[in-house]
């Protein structure tokens, strides 16, 4: 199998001791480009930099997660206007709201997300800005509403980590946005609505990450005991993936993989 993890968090502290066997881990395991997720100011800076160290293995997105909202300052958004005009950064974001955890007052999530749908159309080449990389947990309301004022100005956008709703999932089908899947799956707590979900998405809006270091799949047997997710385990879910939709694994690992190719423009 070929597999392309969308959305990796390869910048977070827990991977600066071991990154070299980590990636050599995932390529083991059939995963060949990451894209590691931007969700701060400092983070976004990072990403970068790990792609530029790792050129055609590893790919960068720039945005601020709706949980550091109140660092989008003037100062911020240029440095992102930097970022996001370099090659190795693939998509805007992440960036979205999150009404879940409230780490950021709503109107500074909105605000924040506003602007960065507005520097993405800004920075459009041709009238197609970047890929939008987003995140929406307990916000589909106020998410719509804002997307809704970019409409036509913004180019292909991903909702990641979908857990959400059966109305959510459709309500984004129907802007024919991409969906991506993470081990929330393989989640029999909170992820059990998910088996049957997945089989609504058609084969051309599907992806998949794991959200790495967070949401190791409950289905790994033995866990870890350090409890890590890392991108080798994107092979485990495109499996549970592929026996929920009813296909054989080899060819939900190769949609998912063309589908990367084509949204972020890999090589």
């Amino acid at each position: 199998m070929q597999l392309i993890d969308i959305g990796a968090n390869l910048g977070h502290e827990s991977f600066d001791h071991d990154l070299a066997a980590v990636l050599q881990r995932a390529r083991d395991a059939g995963v060949e480009q990451m894209v590691v997720t931007g969700a701060s100011r400092e983070g976004s800076a990072k990403a970068l930099q790990l792609a530029r160290a790792h050129p055609g293995l590893l790919y960068a997105t720039a945005g601020v997660h709706p949980h550091h909202a109140v660092e989008y300052t003037d100062e911020c958004e240029a440095e992102l206007r930097a970022l996001l005009v370099q090659p190795e950064v693939v998509a805007a974001g992440e960036c979205g709201l999150d009404y879940f955890r409230d780490f950021s007052p709503r109107p500074a999530q909105r605000r924040a997300f506003e602007r960065q749908l507005q520097l993405a159309a800004d920075l459009a080449v041709d009238g197609v800005s970047k890929p939008l990389f987003l995140h929406q947990r307990d916000a589909h309301a106020d998410f719509m509403a804002v997307l809704r004022a970019f409409d036509g100005q913004i180019g292909p956008v991903v909702v990641h980590c979908f857990t959400g709703s059966r109305e959510e999932l459709f309500a984004y089908l129907d802007q024919d946005w991409h969906v991506g899947i993470t081990g929330w799956l393989c989640d029999e707590r909170r992820g059990q609505h998910l088996r049957e979900l997945v089989r609504h998405i058609p084969a051309d809006r599907l992806l998949i990450e794991t959200d790495a270091p967070y949401l190791l799949p409950r289905t790994v047997k033995p866990a870890p005991s350090h409890r890590r997710n890392e991108p080798m385990y994107l092979a485990h879910i495109v499996a549970e993936l592929a026996r929920d939709r009813g296909e054989d694994v080899a060819v939900t690992a190769a949609r998912t993989t063309a589908n990367a190719r084509l949204f972020f423009g890999l090589r």
